[in-house]
């Protein structure tokens, strides 16, 4: 019975890393060597990051990927801790910007978004609120919610910890390139690492990805901040 337990267990989480896997390598080809538009990319991204682990729910019924959306059990959500999180988050992140911006080139970040993605200041609005609500929730959904607290059903807890985390980094580093330096793009990747495991530790009481969402979405709304003040729609204090 025990030999059973176990190989069920390794099957189920060998075959959850695949998926997390693959997803990202497949990312990373659209966006370095397909470089679609931006519908292109999201619609990839959407079917990748959704729908293939929806997929895989369907097919394997041990994976209840329903549950990483829903609601405390005891009925109880406090939203005051992440959007507290969320909002100090916003600051650090511009203060971060702030400090560093003499180290980015946003004329080439500029050029690169508008050649490889077609976003510029006309449409930027649009791409703000999809990268804010929409990808935020992609996100969270696949690597806290199907990489992490799925696979920890499966895995030890600090290995779906690290695994989800370095994942969620790695999964950066083909957006990241030609942004920023490389000596920039090795201490974001850390800092996603970082922030991986951040996101999972505040998952783990509710066992959904409600609190990460929150936070995510305040991240992304300072980096959209960043954005508006790229394209001259309003301008940054110090800079």
């Amino acid at each position: 019975m025990k030999t059973i337990f176990t190989d069920y267990r390794k099957k189920n989480s060998r075959a959850t890393m695949m998926i997390v896997v693959l997803s990202c390598l497949l990312m990373a080809v659209v966006d370095t060597y397909l470089i679609p538009g931006y519908f292109l990319k999201s619609t990839s991204k959407i079917l990748l990051l959704a729908g293939v682990p929806v997929v895989y729910s369907l097919w394997n019924h041990d994976i209840r990927l329903t549950s990483v959306l829903e609601s405390r059990r005891d009925g109880k959500s406090n939203f005051r801790t992440p959007l507290i999180l969320g909002a100090s988050v916003y600051v650090l992140i511009l203060a971060v910007f702030i400090l560093i911006s003499g180290f980015v080139d946003l004329e080439q970040i500029k050029g690169t978004l508008s050649e490889t993605l077609q976003v510029n200041s006309g449409n930027f609005f649009f791409v703000a609120a999809y990268i804010a609500i929409v990808n935020s929730l992609l996100e969270e959904f696949f690597f806290r919610g199907f990489a992490f607290l799925k696979l920890r059903e499966w895995t030890s807890y600090g290995f779906s910890h690290v695994f989800s985390a370095l994942a969620f980094a790695l999964y950066h580093v083909a957006i990241l390139k030609g942004w920023v330096s490389p000596l920039l793009t090795m201490a974001a990747i850390l800092g996603l690492f970082g922030t991986g495991i951040f996101f999972n530790w505040l998952n783990e009481r509710n066992g959904n990805i409600y609190n990460s969402y929150v936070v995510h979405m305040f991240a992304n709304f300072a980096i959209n901040t960043i954005g508006l003040h790229m394209y001259g729609i309003i301008r940054l204090p110090f800079l």
